[in-house]
């Protein structure tokens, strides 16, 4: 367990890693006796300090959803941070490739609450309920330590959390069965990744009942108008500048993006 002081030092490196482009010493080579409770007071401390900063909480992401992930990270469940509306962009947006460190780019499913929504004993129906509508989305990660990283790094960095975009065609969360929105990504005119929501846990809302029933203990839950990512179906693909992405969800339309 860290110290106060060590845990706001912690925050404070990310933020100046985040603010110069520039990576820090993880922080577990640091103080290699951080645990998660630290890792996610250090994610608070930051969010905290954005905010002070002018920057808005619009929603939370999910991340680790899929087994092999977890395992290679050695988790057994998945983490959580927060987004901030500086980091939201549209469907045919330009981005500055240079807003990032070492961008990569996954394919989700958004969940925009209709309803606050708090636990414990939050199930998929109940997140199904509260939503109001689901539309496809790209997470932008990006890592603002130095790897190779433990999962504590990885929480306290907001776990990855980099940028979202938000495009395609919005649904009703009963319209269609999610488990089977499948999306390909394209990469400068090439197909990188292909993905089934399914990945997700069995079934895209699976991650946002875990997340309600994880933050029940703390007091908190997801609230209405928030944008929830469910977590990410394809592998992450490196982006640099002067790409061009184009992510297909066949009935649900496309995200196309550009990257300066």
């Amino acid at each position: 367990m860290l110290t106060d002081t060590e845990r706001q030092a912690a925050a404070d490196a990310i933020l100046t890693a985040e603010r110069t482009r520039k990576v820090c010493p993880q922080p577990s080579a640091t103080w290699p006796e951080m645990t998660l409770e630290d890792a996610y007071e250090v994610q608070r401390r930051w969010a905290e300090a954005r905010i002070a900063a002018g920057a808005k909480i619009i929603g939370r992401k999910i991340g680790l959803t899929s087994r092999a992930m977890q395992q290679a990270s050695k988790m057994t469940e998945p983490d959580y941070g927060v987004m901030l509306d500086d980091a939201l962009f549209r469907d045919g947006a330009r981005i500055p490739a240079g807003t990032f460190i070492k961008p990569r780019l996954e394919v989700e499913l958004a969940f925009i609450m209709g309803a606050d929504l708090s636990g414990p004993g939050c199930q998929v129906h109940d997140v199904l309920r509260a939503t109001e509508f689901v539309q496809p989305a790209l997470e932008i990660i990006d890592y603002r330590t130095e790897v190779p990283r433990q999962i504590v790094d990885t929480i306290a960095d907001n776990a990855a959390f980099g940028a979202i975009v938000l495009g395609g065609r919005t649904i009703r969360p009963f319209d269609a069965d999610l488990r089977w929105i499948g999306a390909t990504l394209s990469q400068n005119g090439t197909i990188e990744e292909t993905g089934l929501s399914a990945a997700v846990m069995g079934h895209p809302a699976a991650g946002l009942a875990w997340l309600v029933n994880k933050l029940a203990p703390l007091g908190d839950g997801l609230k209405k108008g928030e944008i929830v990512l469910g977590g990410s179906f394809t592998r992450p693909v490196d982006i640099a500048s002067e790409d061009v992405i184009f992510a297909d969800f066949g009935p649900l339309g496309a995200i196309g993006v550009s990257f300066e």
